[in-house]
């Protein structure tokens, strides 16, 4: 019970700091910032203690065999009785990460959000309520309370990006809204398809995943989930609310819109589509792999072709986001672990892109990188750190990148389909697009003439130093040490797995 209550806390810890920063007079900027580093810094370390008692528990549990995920840290109470939704809560291997990864990225965002002068409080408050629903999406097994997190996840980006964004914004945060809206339409859908459709009047996610659905149903509900989820993956052809969305918000809504939100969109996937509609993800797959290398191939084409620094890490997002959707689609075991460890690393790669980028944009007030030049001189932390970021985005051996991108790869040749070979070829191929965009603005941003506009530029600041360092410790760690991250995962995997072919003879 007091692992459960502490699980739970997480999400009510961002709450009560948007709480706490209505008692901060309006004007005391400084006040509101610490209130928050000092919440979500609390709420890292409660995130860290959870994950070190888990892995404790979970090895002490042994091997998850079966269809049915083991949940550590539960909590289940009625909630509203007439329709049979429950509060259920608890945690495996993927949801532990995932909200460890959610709580770094936002701590590391309130450091690297130091600089918002413009409505503080209230900006702060919005990015509390993204990060509780965030937090409770990934914790939650009742698909009710899981739709409601996520949509309270979602909502608030268009007021963040509407309000305190740059450039094209209205236009920005109404694309964006508008597009998840109509994924979350979907969604709603196909939740209220399988309470219906079941006859058990259940949203409990291990319950419905062991009703047989029949095979029309999954046939026609499992790409309504998937799409519903996609949207926010940015899964094509529905991705080009990401980029405007990108490009116009603030810096840390840009950090945990890339970093953890559109995470809930393979996780979804894979939580919900996948393990309920097992055999419907089985007959769809082998057709939706083609879309989604698209996703994997085109978007660094597109990257090379962009002059803002934004647009580029946004194009490269689509890439990255779309391997997490083909690990997913070969439904492999070690695809399926990829595609995990995909998310964590993509969720930390992006975070650090996305704060160097806004560091530098505050700095230089352009994010055009033909504009820049001999930046490394002035700036000799965030240009180290952007190399550094390129280089993971890369996939080099030793950060976090390498590690999941190579067990997508390996886990889709284990797929004995030539279009899936096909199609992972292509992605492998597409490596080679990505060194270009990525050498080519780090060159041009950090070497050559300094304009004299840029003379009296300053390096980062120690906020901000401290949110780059903390997603650089964490992308080494996981490139370094990824063992014990796989072995978590082989836990939250295996259910999935063994439902995926439970139907195949």
């Amino acid at each position: 019970m007091e692992t459960s209550i502490l699980l739970s806390s997480v999400w009510a810890i961002p709450v009560l700091a948007a709480l706490a920063a209505l008692f901060v007079p309006r004007g005391n900027e400084t006040a509101a910032k610490k209130i928050h580093a000092v919440f979500h810094g609390a709420n890292l370390v409660l995130a860290v203690g959870l994950l070190l008692r888990f892995v404790e528990e979970a090895r002490a549990a042994g091997p998850v065999g079966g269809t049915v995920s083991r949940l550590f840290f539960e909590l289940d109470r009625v909630w509203i009785p007439a329709l049979n939704v429950h509060y259920h809560v608890g945690v495996d291997g993927l949801s532990m990460l995932m909200i460890v990864l959610t709580a770094v990225v936002v701590f590391a965002g309130v450091f690297a959000s130091w600089g918002v002068k413009t409505q503080t409080r209230e900006f702060f408050m919005l990015l509390d309520v993204l990060a509780a629903g965030v937090y409770g999406t990934f914790m939650s097994f009742d698909l009710f309370a899981l739709f409601l997190f996520y949509e309270v996840a979602v909502l608030p980006m268009y007021l963040l990006i509407g309000v305190w964004g740059t450039g094209r914004k209205e236009y920005a945060a109404m694309k964006l809204t508008l597009m998840l809206v109509a994924g979350s339409a979907l969604l709603m859908g196909g939740v209220l398809a399988l309470y219906f459709g079941s006859h058990l009047r259940s949203f409990d996610l291990n319950i419905l995943s062991q009703y047989p659905f029949s095979a029309s149903f999954q046939r026609v509900f499992f790409p309504v989930l998937f799409f519903g989820f996609g949207v926010l993956s940015a899964v094509f052809p529905f991705h080009t609310w990401s980029p405007d969305g990108h490009a116009s918000a603030p810096t840390a809504v840009s950090m945990l819109h890339a970093g953890v939100l559109m995470k809930l969109g393979g996780y979804g996937v894979l939580r919900v589509a996948m393990y309920v509609l097992p055999e419907g993800a089985m007959e769809w797959f082998p057709w939706l792999i083609v879309p989604i290398a698209v996703n994997v191939a085109c978007g660094p084409f597109v990257a090379i072709r962009q002059r803002d620094l934004k647009y580029i890490t946004a194009y490269s997002s689509v890439s990255h986001l779309g391997l997490v959707l083909m690990g997913l689609a070969v439904c492999t075991f070690t695809g399926l672990k990829g595609s995990a460890l995909q998310m964590i690393s993509h969720g930390l790669l992006t975070g650090l892109f996305f704060a160097l980028i806004g560091m530098i944009y505050g700095r230089t007030h352009t994010r055009n990188v033909d504009e820049m030049g001999g930046l490394m001189a002035k700036m000799p932390f965030l240009g180290v750190a952007f190399v550094l970021a390129g280089f993971a985005g890369l996939g080099l051996p030793g950060l976090s990148g390498f590690v999941a991108e190579s067990t997508i790869f390996v886990g889709a040749f284990e797929n004995p389909s030539p279009v899936v070979r096909a199609c992972t070829v292509v992605a492998i191929l597409s490596i080679v697009a990505t060194a270009v965009y990525v050498l080519r603005a780090a060159n041009r941003m950090l070497h050559g003439p300094l304009p004299e506009k840029f003379a009296g530029l300053g390096d980062a600041g120690a906020p901000e130093r401290i949110a780059v360092l903390l997603l650089l410790v964490c992308l080494f760690g996981m490139g370094l040490f990824p063992g014990w991250m796989a072995d978590l995962l082989d836990g939250s995997v295996a259910p999935i797995f063994n439902n995926l072919h439970r139907m195949v003879p």
